[in-house]
């Protein structure tokens, strides 16, 4: 489907996620962009097709906020870098628009953007990715995603399937690995010394 960035579209929830072909947007016409349609997430390709997905179901959403407020905790505490949640936008090196579930970002990574850029989309890509596998994530989607994280300079990833209780790790240079029925997962290199509790990400309703 093509989409002109000047007119309003509607896409029916049965066929979410969907693609679309547009025009290249600046950063600024991006946002004006997502703020016309503030029921949907986007992300673009770097081939500058745009992905439009719906909102999380609830139980996502509480999944999300559990590893953000982990990743939050120890972040303030180690004092390095700067962790942001899924509502964050960035352009990666190779032009796509992507917002990772959760991300680790050094501080000094950011200050080397220009000052002007700072309080936009950060145009880098951070060291640190996770993405939450949800109801409506398609596998080999979600792992191309992965692998295009580390394509473009991230450290370290991890890729969380809550239903299938895995977390898949990529690297640079390595083929991903695969955690099943664990408990929790450590940090390594970027986020050394960071251990995600998993046990309220299977399941937010225990305790």
């Amino acid at each position: 489907m093509r989409y002109d960035t000047d007119m309003s579209f509607t896409i029916d929830e049965a066929f979410l996620p969907a693609t679309l072909t547009a025009q290249p947007m600046t950063d600024s016409q991006f946002a004006a962009f997502c703020a016309e349609h503030p029921d949907l997430f986007f992300e673009t390709t770097a081939e500058g097709e745009i992905i439009v997905m719906p909102p999380n179901y609830s139980t996502t959403g509480a999944r999300n906020l559990e590893i953000a407020v982990q990743l939050g905790t120890w972040t303030r505490a180690d004092g390095r870098g700067v962790a942001n949640d899924s509502s964050t936008g960035y352009l990666l090196p190779d032009g796509a628009r992507r917002s990772p579930d959760a991300s680790w970002t050094l501080k000094d990574d950011v200050r080397k953007l220009p000052e002007g850029s700072r309080d936009g989309y950060w145009h880098l890509c951070p060291a640190f990715v996770i993405e939450l596998r949800s109801h409506s994530d398609r596998l080999p989607v979600l792992r191309a995603k992965m692998r295009e994280y580390i394509a473009n300079g991230a450290r370290l990833g991890w890729m969380i399937d809550p239903e299938q209780r895995t977390v898949e790790i990529y690297r640079p240079d390595r083929e991903p690995e695969l955690l099943s029925g664990v408990a929790s997962v450590s940090g390594e290199g970027p986020v050394a010394g960071f251990v995600l509790d998993l046990r309220t990400v299977w399941d937010p309703l225990a305790g």
